[in-house]
């Protein structure tokens, strides 16, 4: 399959994503799954990222084998540092081609992980190839244009336009959520559940820990090189945002959701 030659991973790999990434766990990322993660069970972790969830997985799942899977060597290198289980590897791999065989597994679950390429159905048609018959293929992701939060700053009214732009022009689509169930019936799945969940930032701990993410990955992550490298954005206009982030995290008001599409096909 041939990759979209504007696919480009949006946000990097900077420590301020990173950061994120690494708070995800089954509770708060995972749990429409939950429910069908039986002991024995073998699982394929598409997009793995620093591995949080896929070693949740691993515990849940033993003595079922569990593989995270990601393009970025250097991500997959500090996940197999990080966390060591009998049942759990990590690989460096494309989600465009698989390296395993037909029929594999009993679940393959990409988080986050759709919105990033530029042809989701065919990646979902390779996650339905190394599924095992009658097994899962399970995916959750954001979408961006359903953020709302409180109060209304200008700074954050521009993130917002600004996000879906530099992800766009990087061949993504951001507002991947309501896209899922289409997605995996175009991808030839007939047996397809939706359902949607939201992240919710609201304590004064999660609005530091959101805002101060935000605060810095508007500075210093790819996104901000690809929006002054593409004229999307002056250094001015991030400035403006980081510091929207920063006045949002301060006020003891500030609330904010983030809606997610959930998909569980059957193979």
């Amino acid at each position: 399959m041939q990759r979209d030659s504007t696919e480009k991973y949006t946000h990097g790999h900077h420590e301020s994503v990173l950061k994120s990434h690494t708070w995800r766990t089954i509770a708060n990322s995972a749990a429409y799954l939950e429910p069908r993660l039986e002991a024995g069970l073998s699982l394929l972790d598409v997009g793995c990222g620093p591995g949080t969830i896929t070693v949740e997985f691993a515990d849940r799942l033993a003595p079922g084998r569990v593989v995270g899977l990601d393009a970025s060597a250097e991500v997959i290198e500090r996940a197999s540092g990080e966390f060591s289980r009998d049942s759990l590897e990590f690989v460096t791999g494309d989600a465009y081609a698989l390296p395993f065989d037909d029929d594999t597994f009993d679940i393959v679950h990409a988080h986050q992980t759709l919105q990033h390429v530029a042809d989701p159905v065919a990646v979902l048609r390779e996650m339905r190839r190394v599924a095992r018959p009658g097994g899962i293929v399970a995916a959750r992701d954001v979408d961006y244009a359903g953020t709302f939060w409180f109060p209304q700053l200008p700074g954050l009214d521009a993130w917002i336009d600004l996000y879906e732009k530099v992800h766009r022009s990087n061949g993504g689509e951001p507002d991947a959520g309501r896209r899922l169930k289409a997605w995996a019936r175009e991808a030839g799945f007939t047996d397809v559940e939706t359902t949607a969940s939201i992240w919710n930032f609201a304590g004064a701990a999660d609005r530091e820990w959101w805002g101060s993410m935000w605060e810095a990955r508007v500075l210093q992550s790819a996104f901000a090189g690809d929006a002054l490298a593409k004229n999307l954005a002056t250094q001015s206009d991030l400035e403006l945002i980081s510091g929207a982030w920063r006045a949002w995290a301060d006020d003891e008001d500030g609330w904010l959701a983030m809606p997610h599409g959930e998909l569980i096909a059957r193979a």
